[in-house]
């Protein structure tokens, strides 16, 4: 099946190369195919987008117009014409094929070439017309940097470029650039000019600096939020000019003077335009009305004072006046600000009780400098219920179908609190398990949710100053539970939470999680070794040399260990010297016998955790940004520093208990980087780097399964399937490879290929390691630097089909470099189509 992708994929591209070499099949005589545009200023070629962009005639993209040039210009006359030929052959009908079936054949053809030119894109025919636009946008871009005297003219160059084709070479002077020379302002409002006055070191615009009406746009932007936050009330930014003067006459004066212009307000009051000079506003009253609807009667309502704000209601005021008031930023007495505005406006969304918020102000009184600020509130509903369902995949599973329903309850404590209850579930396939069912959908996960939110930092002592409200902090206690059936040994855990999240502006969020309590509990450990086959392997292998001297009831039939009596009973046997063995064979059955206790335990984890998150990407077409993600958690100290007080039962080897359960004590640390860099308008260059490393202490020789790292995977490593690579240059030893230890690099190139096909060009590298634990394998840890070179690199190339709401994902990755082989031959040696690792997923890697 692969071999039979592998040749459908070649034999596609192969033909689109082919067709791609006829580039001009559909290029009438006397005209000629773009093939490329080229700007050259002042003899230099300019590659900035920006620039290349304002040419309005494009070459075509290469694979579009293969597709274009596949299809026939008027298939439906054409193929109508053919069916007519064949219609008059009766005896083609009786021997091979239906009326019927020809026409249906005849539609097939005729909508395969409309799809083809649809796809398609035709090819593109220079147009001196067009040409001359292009010049003009050009001379007129280079205008708004200062460069009037500009001149720009065009010529298509044909040498060398075949038959039918040919580039356009825009050739542009520039000239000299004109500066800014004096800056002066016209300001009819005094308490503007006082502002601008303030305000004008920090001016975008400046003497002797080149002219760029770039510059003077964001000098406009700069004065207009500058004075709606500094008071001035209904300013207009259209009253803001900029007249500058310019010689163009003179041959040797290329300094312009400016006067920054700003008039007073204009308004129109019954058909007559009035101007009024502009005036620092102060607020005087906050009138805040809950439980707003537009037709309520306003003179209805009753009201209370509450720290100098007026709080409307009806009947009864269903929230706490000081969970209102303390998302107000606008406060009375301040100066006006817009931003106070938006501020009050996301701190109430933020509360999640009400819709969005509608503001107003008007004048207090006839001396216009006064105003009420006016914030109704309409509520959302006191519960509601919502339901979600997903297409899951990760590099466990291969695909999976989740489902949730959740029902949450609004100011619960009036306090502008939610309770939201939250049932979820979800069922998949993964052929990288063994489990006990042969159904399609092998894994099972169910689960329940309770949590408490509150629109505040719940702490014994007061955080407004080191976290203020602006900054959105939220408190979350949360109780959980999660059921997992023919996932490995099958698992519950139980889960308590108190979070703690603010968020600083949008770029940045923080999430302290003071308490973060697992409890994990394996419910069928007896299924050890039918989960874990490599470890089934080697001990079955070695009790196969010691057959005369152990229990014949180990055996079946087969002469193999009956699960779990065999394995558990011959285990015991060599560990308890009742069978002799080798020493090599007994080290081995005691690593396997340490390594079942360990993923057969129940895990207790304390744990305190906290991460911070930076993103500067501004939106979801964004391709120019970073992303880091820094967490450190502790786990187990608590506990620690109680054991000598609580007097903990202690196990053999002198590990303290709680609850008949040895806690986990680690210290972990990840650091997560990406970034992604915008080469085209639709090639992407995505980097992204991870360390991560889990440090047991004190009361743990290791660290638990579900906090361990695995490398592979198809959003990890793609040239190697999950739990496969590592740790260190080990050869997949175990089913399931794991440690504490991870590094890791992606690097991918993302590129258009036909219309919502995508392509990419991918490099991972990464590998995990145990370190600092109770593993003493040489070939496993990481000893020192050194242990770099067992960085395992994977390559490879991607498919992907963007429906707009997800991204499709097929990637195939080639093991490049593996360290499980012998210095020397591990490059390339696995390089082949039989050895790739062939990856489904949804949306992006990362």
């Amino acid at each position: 099946m692969r071999q039979f992708f592998v040749k459908i994929t070649v034999l596609f591209f192969l033909i689109l190369f082919i067709c791609a070499c006829n580039a001009t099949k559909k290029v009438n005589e006397g005209e000629l195919l773009l093939t490329k545009n080229i700007i050259l200023v002042d003899s230099t070629k300019v590659k900035d987008d920006e620039i290349l962009g304002l040419v309005t005639q494009r070459p075509n993209n290469a694979g579009r117009l293969a597709l274009y040039n596949l299809a026939r210009s008027q298939p439906d006359s054409f193929y109508a014409a053919k069916l007519q030929n064949s219609l008059k052959d009766i005896s083609f009908f009786e021997r091979f094929i239906s009326k019927k079936q020809l026409v249906q054949v005849a539609d097939y053809k005729i909508n395969f070439n409309n799809w083809l030119m649809n796809t398609g894109e035709a090819p593109t025919i220079i147009n001196q017309e067009k040409s001359n636009t292009s010049a003009q946008r050009i001379k007129s871009y280079y205008e708004t940097k200062g460069y009037f005297n500009n001149r720009v003219n065009f010529e298509i160059d044909t040498t060398n470029k075949g038959d039918k084709k040919a580039d356009v070479v825009y050739n542009v002077s520039l000239g000299n650039a004109y500066y800014l020379d004096s800056i002066n302002a016209s300001i009819s409002s005094k308490d503007i000019d006082s502002i601008y006055q303030k305000y004008k070191p920090f001016s975008v615009i400046k003497k002797d600096q080149q002219f760029n009406l770039d510059n003077f746009q964001a000098e406009k932007e700069r004065l207009n939020t500058l004075f709606i936050n500094s008071g001035i009330y209904k300013f207009q930014p259209n009253s803001i000019s900029f007249d500058i003067v310019r010689d163009t006459a003179s041959k040797e004066d290329y300094k312009m003077p400016v006067t920054v212009s700003i008039k007073s307000l204009s308004e129109t009051q019954e058909d007559t335009s009035l101007h009024k000079k502009y005036k620092v506003h102060h607020i005087k009253n906050v009138n805040i009305f809950a439980d707003y609807s537009f037709n309520e009667n306003l003179d209805s309502l009753e009201s209370i004072d509450y720290e100098g704000y007026k709080i409307f209601y009806k009947d009864k005021l269903k929230y706490r006046p000081k969970a209102l008031t303390d998302v107000m930023a606008i406060h009375p007495g301040d100066v006006y600000k817009e931003s106070d505005r938006a501020l009050t406006a996301k701190q109430i969304n933020n509360l999640k009780i009400f819709k969005y918020p509608n503001i107003t102000y008007s004048y207090a009184d006839s001396t216009n400098n006064k105003l009420n600020t006016s914030v109704y509130l309409a509520p959302r509903p006191r519960f509601s219920l919502g339901f979600s369902s997903d297409v899951l995949h990760s590099n466990i599973q291969d695909i999976g179908i989740a489902f949730s329903t959740s029902v949450v309850s609004r100011n619960i404590f009036r306090g502008a609190e939610t309770l939201d209850l939250a049932l979820r579930g979800s069922v998949g396939s993964s052929t990288d398990f063994k489990n006990t069912t042969s159904s399609f959908f092998n894994l099972a996960e169910f689960g329940g949710d309770i949590g408490l939110n509150f629109p505040r930092i719940l702490l014994p002592f007061n955080t407004s100053k080191i976290i203020p409200k602006y900054m959105a902090p939220q408190t979350r206690f949360s109780l959980g539970t999660v059921l997992q059936k023919n996932i490995g040994l099958d698992k519950q855990t139980f889960n308590g939470i108190l979070r703690y999240y603010w968020s600083p502006s949008t770029k940045r969020k923080n999430i302290f999680e003071l308490l973060n309590i697992q409890y994990v509990k394996n419910l069928n450990i007896d299924r050890y070794y039918e989960v874990y086959d490599n470890s089934y392997e080697d001990l079955n292998g070695i009790a196969g040399t010691y057959v005369p001297e152990a229990n014949p009831d180990y055996y079946d039939d087969n002469g193999n260990l009956v699960i779990p009596e065999g394995t558990t009973g011959f285990t015991n046997d060599v560990l308890d010297g009742t069978i002799s063995t080798s020493n090599d064979d007994f080290n081995e059955v005691s690593r396997l016998e340490n390594r079942e206790e360990r993923l057969t335990s129940n895990n207790l984890i304390f744990a305190t955790n906290y991460t911070y998150f930076k993103n500067n990407r501004r939106n979801f077409n964004d391709n120019n940004f970073f992303q880091f993600r820094g967490k450190i958690e502790l786990a187990g100290n608590l506990l620690s520093a109680l054991a000598p007080i609580a007097n903990f039962e202690q196990n053999e080897d002198g590990n303290n208990l709680l609850f008949g359960v040895q806690y986990s004590q680690y210290v972990k640390t990840e650091l997560d980087y990406i970034k992604y860099w915008r080469l085209s308008k639709k090639d992407v260059l995505a980097f992204r780097s991870f360390l991560g490393v889990a440090i047991p202490y004190g009361n743990a020789d290791d660290i638990p399964f579900i906090r361990s790292y695995f490398a592979g995977g198809s959003n990890d490593n793609r040239a190697w399937q999950p739990y496969s690579l590592g740790p260190g240059r080990t050869d997949n030893e175990n089913d399931f490879n794991e440690a504490n230890l991870k590094i890791a690099f992606n690097l991918e190139y993302r590129f258009n290929l036909i219309g919502d096909f995508k392509g990419a060009l991918f490099a991972d590298a990464g590998n995990i390691w145990n370190f600092l634990d109770d593993v003493e394998d040489e070939e496993a840890v990481f000893e020192d630097l050194n242990s770099l070179t067992e960085l395992a690199l994977g390559t490879g190339f991607g498919i992907r089909y963007d429906f707009n709401f997800f991204v499709l994902r097929f990637d195939v990755g080639f093991k490049t470099y593996d360290p499980s082989y012998e210095k020397g031959n591990r490059w390339f040696t696995d390089y082949n189509f039989g050895n790739a690792v062939y990856n489904i997923g949804i949306n992006y890697p990362f």
